[in-house]
């Protein structure tokens, strides 16, 4: 697998463990700019017009949390968006293990946006299992 594949993968870890955790926690840690900065700058290197408006999307959620205000009348919707549009994206994956980890923080972005909205969803953090490639 590509150095790169599996960076994606860490990447989408990563934003997994971090939307599963306590946002308004995370949002006075260092390393949350980063965090969307890497997950825009993965989307932008794919070069693939469907990407756009998920791109835009992060950029607003990226400057609203360097904001300092949580609003959950912007992040919901923003997360809600992100959710639909990342699920859509998964079947440009290249790789069956970076779709599955598409697919589940698709999954996570609409559950937090859910959640934020006041419905008792449950925010399942839990990261996809690898398939191998040989049984």
């Amino acid at each position: 697998m590509e150095k790169k594949e599996v960076q994606h993968q860490v990447h989408l870890d990563s934003a997994i463990h971090l939307l599963s955790g306590n946002l308004a926690e995370e949002t006075e840690r260092a390393g949350l700019d980063n965090q969307f900065q890497r997950w825009i700058e993965d989307l932008k290197a794919a070069n693939n017009p469907a990407f756009h408006q998920l791109v835009v999307d992060l950029q607003a959620l990226k400057a609203h949390f360097g904001s300092g205000t949580l609003d959950v009348n912007v992040i919901a919707p923003l997360l809600a968006r992100l959710g639909t549009h990342t699920a859509q994206s998964a079947h440009f994956a290249e790789n069956v293990n970076t779709a599955t980890r598409i697919t589940k923080l698709a999954e996570v972005l609409t559950a937090v946006s859910q959640q934020l909205q006041g419905s008792p969803v449950e925010v399942d953090g839990s990261l996809p299992q690898d398939f191998s490639s040989h049984s």
